[in-house]
């Protein structure tokens, strides 16, 4: 498939290109701009994906015809190996990965809730000496979190339904774009964990 994409086309209006390295690791998504920054400076080793997009540019002097670069959804960058070192990196924590990560379940009554009424609940309070990592925040609906205070869910004689956990590069990425297309989740699903959450909810 197929694309034409004008100049003057707003930052958000085309799906983000998932860029990965040499290798295949995940990296991170960029702009159709960065995209074609990429290709006009030949450092595309190679691309994959089912869709494609073409950005037309000026007409040249000589020859009258128009410029054009054409670029896949999936490109694989030269000389970023560093990939492979962030594909192992904690990713940053926030709210809004958070709840994605725990498919907006509450994490002690099981509900299913809007995200404006979540929140960001940490297993081992900080007055207990916990700290806000991956590994100690679950999500909880407004009720749960009032109910359960500053204490450990023994303290509070509140059960965990399921279990904090770290999202790998290629979970992260899925849970920081929300226009995701097919060809780019199917080579992320190949790089997600087979704990992970989102096997059951996007994969």
């Amino acid at each position: 498939m197929y694309l034409a994409v004008e100049e003057a086309l707003p930052r958000g209006a085309f799906p983000l290109i998932l860029t990965v390295d040499t290798h295949g690791v995940p990296h991170r998504w960029i702009s159709w701009q960065h995209a074609c920054y990429y290709y006009a400076k030949d450092q595309v080793a190679w691309s994959l994906g089912e869709q494609a997009f073409t950005v037309y540019g000026g007409l040249n002097r000589v020859t009258g015809k128009r410029s054009f670069i054409t670029a896949a959804s999936i490109i694989a960058i030269k000389g970023k190996a560093m990939a492979m070192k962030a594909f192992s990196q904690v990713p940053p924590l926030n709210n809004r990965e958070l709840f994605h990560r725990d498919r907006q379940i509450c994490a002690y009554c099981g509900g299913m809730f809007p995200i404006s009424r979540l929140t960001r609940d940490h297993v081992v309070p900080f007055s207990r000496g916990g700290r806000d990592t991956w590994m100690n925040v679950v999500t909880a609906c407004r009720s749960c979190n009032e109910k359960k205070s500053d204490r450990t869910p023994e303290k509070a004689r509140m059960e965990l339904i399921y279990l904090p956990y770290v999202p790998n590069r290629a979970e992260y990425l899925i849970l920081t774009n929300r226009r995701i297309l097919a060809d780019q989740m199917e080579f992320l699903a190949q790089h997600v964990p087979a704990q992970s959450r989102l096997h059951q909810n996007h994969l």
